[in-house]
């Protein structure tokens, strides 16, 4: 089966990997943070804050994929610290509404740049 390689350009641009894979119906979302189009970190030491930027760029990213924020039947979530959990629920709860998708969430020692504090990964299916 054919495979899409897509960097929606307003997402930062992705330094040696794929923001979204997308083969047949199946869509899968690279691990997203609170980082705008242009590379800047947004809400920076604010969880709610990164986490509705993470989830604004996975929401771009389903898009360009040809979905919508609906499609996404399973995230994993990497945190730095568990008293970051309420701020991270909260801005998920107003994403993803009453149908939240299946998600991990797993509290780690680091992110790729000091600042974040959330990373959001992302499987989707596109149609019926």
């Amino acid at each position: 089966m054919p495979r899409e390689f897509i960097n929606p350009s307003a997402i930062h641009k992705p330094t040696g990997y794929t923001h979204v894979v997308k083969s047949g119906n199946i869509v899968f979302i690279a691990g997203q943070v609170g980082m705008d189009r242009d590379g800047k970190v947004v809400g920076e030491g604010d969880i709610e804050a990164q986490t509705r930027q993470t989830l604004a760029n996975l929401e771009t990213a389903v898009k360009a994929a040809g979905g919508k924020k609906e499609d996404i039947l399973s995230i994993t979530t990497y945190i730095l610290d568990r008293d970051d959990l309420p701020g991270l629920r909260k801005a998920r709860g107003d994403f993803f509404g009453d149908n939240p998708p299946a998600s991990t969430l797993l509290v780690i020692s680091g992110l790729a740049r000091p600042e974040f504090l959330i990373e959001i990964e992302a499987r989707a299916v596109i149609g019926d």
